[in-house]
Parts: structure tokens; C-alpha cells; sequence
């Protein structure tokens, strides 16, 4: 699967198959944080635009014999930062780890 975007003479385009991205953080707020919900960025994602095109594919987070799927539910910021919503929440372990956008 591939989205293109069009910015200025530039055509820029992801690969689903080959897109890694890095678990920073769950999404908190002022008295709670949700392990269900992460904040995901991946690499040559750095816009808002760009991480929409993004929005309603699925993540997979792996560890051993664990595997978690997500879906890129929205943007966060604007430096292209996706909320993850992962049917099961995540454990602690996983911040700074690895995942991989599958479709």
C-alpha cells in the first residue's frame, strides 16, 4: 500500500510495508494517562499532512510472543506525531520500542 502526497513540486511517498515508527509516549492527560491510546512518530513523517495520510492503517507492536495491533486513529501536533489506539493497552515496557505500520 502506498499514499502520495504533493507538496510544492515535491511528490513524497510512504511505504506501508517498510514504515517503522517509535512508541514516545501514551496519551495523558492532566490526571490520567490512557496505556490504550500511544503517541507513535515515525521516520519521514514531519508534518501534519503527511500523518494524516496515515489515519486508519494498522500498527503492530511485537515483543517475544506478544503482538498488539493498533489503528492510527489521528494526528498529534504538528510535527507528525499519530495517536495509536490498540484494542488491548500497552505495557510500559513498550515506550521507546519499536513498531511497524502493517497496512
Amino acid at each position: 500500500m502506498q499514499a502520495r502526497l504533493r507538496m510544492g513540486g515535491l511528490t513524497v511517498s510512504i511505504l506501508a510495508q517498510k514504515v517503522h515508527g517509535r512508541i514516545t509516549n501514551y496519551r495523558t492527560g492532566i490526571r490520567e494517562q490512557t496505556s490504550q491510546e500511544c503517541l507513535i512518530e515515525f521516520e519521514n513523517v514531519t508534518s501534519v499532512a503527511l500523518a494524516s495520510k496515515l489515519i486508519g492503517q494498522k500498527v503492530t507492536w511485537q515483543n517475544g510472543t506478544k503482538k498488539l495491533v493498533g489503528k492510527v486513529r489521528g494526528p498529534h501536533g504538528k510535527n507528525g506525531m499519530v495517536r495509536v489506539r490498540f484494542v488491548r493497552g500497552v505495557p510500559g515496557q513498550a515506550i521507546g520500542s519499536v513498531v511497524e505500520l502493517t497496512s
